[in-house]
Order: structure tokens, then C-alpha cells, then sequence
């Protein structure tokens, strides 16, 4: 099966555009590391919790949309050279924290390994 890594932001409503441009470009790298898909996601319907919630999770600010993405590897090697490689790659210094068009330090992110997808079992 493959590996997925995942992400959640705050993107301003003003950087919608800038954001798209930013994953577009995002992906032509990933893709060079063998990424084999990248959905993102901007937000339509994503509630407030009272407990937990996305908007919660990233400290969403008036004028912020939530973000849901993911890339889709083929293994976790693939995944870890990747992650491994934007240190020192000069494509990945263009995607460093000052140039996204939101603010980092507030996206959640992991990997997971798939136990079923239903396009595949």
C-alpha cells in the first residue's frame, strides 16, 4: 500500500491564489521525488468545535480558510528522501517558511500508512 502524508493550514482568504500557485509549484517537486498524488483542499464547510475542530488545531483568524491536503507516496522511502532532500535541495529553498503564503508555524502535518482504501480493496 502506499504512504500518505498529510497537512492542515490557515490560508488568509486573500492568498487563495497565492496558495494554489504555491501547491502547483509544491507539487512539481514532490513529484520529482516520486510523489504519486497531491489534493488540496480549501475550505467549504468546516465547523468550530467546542472541543477539538480544525480551525482549533490551527488557531484559524478571522479571514483564514482552513486547508485539508495530502500527498500520496508510493512507499515511506519515497516520503523520508523527499522530506530528507528539502534541506539541501535549491527547488524546496523557494517552499522555506517566508515564501509560503501562510503561516507555517501553524500547520499540523503527519504521515500515515493506509489500513484500507476503498479504491484499491
Amino acid at each position: 500500500m502506499s504512504y500518505i502524508s498529510g497537512f492542515v493550514a490557515a490560508v488568509p482568504h486573500d492568498n487563495k491564489q497565492s496558495y494554489i500557485d504555491f501547491a502547483r509549484k509544491s507539487w512539481s517537486a514532490f513529484q520529482r521525488y516520486g510523489a504519486l498524488r497531491m489534493v488540496e483542499s480549501w475550505e467549504d464547510d468546516v465547523p468550530d468545535g467546542k472541543l477539538t475542530s480544525f480551525p482549533m488545531a490551527v488557531q484559524r483568524a478571522e479571514g483564514e480558510a482552513i486547508v485539508f491536503s495530502w500527498i500520496e507516496w508510493p512507499d515511506k522511502a519515497s516520503s523520508d528522501a523527499c522530506m530528507a532532500a528539502m534541506e539541501t535541495d535549491p527547488v524546496f529553498a523557494d517552499m522555506s517558511p517566508d515564501a509560503m503564503p501562510f503561516d507555517g508555524k501553524r500547520m499540523i502535518y503527519g504521515s500515515f500508512v493506509p489500513v484500507l482504501d476503498s479504491a484499491k480493496d
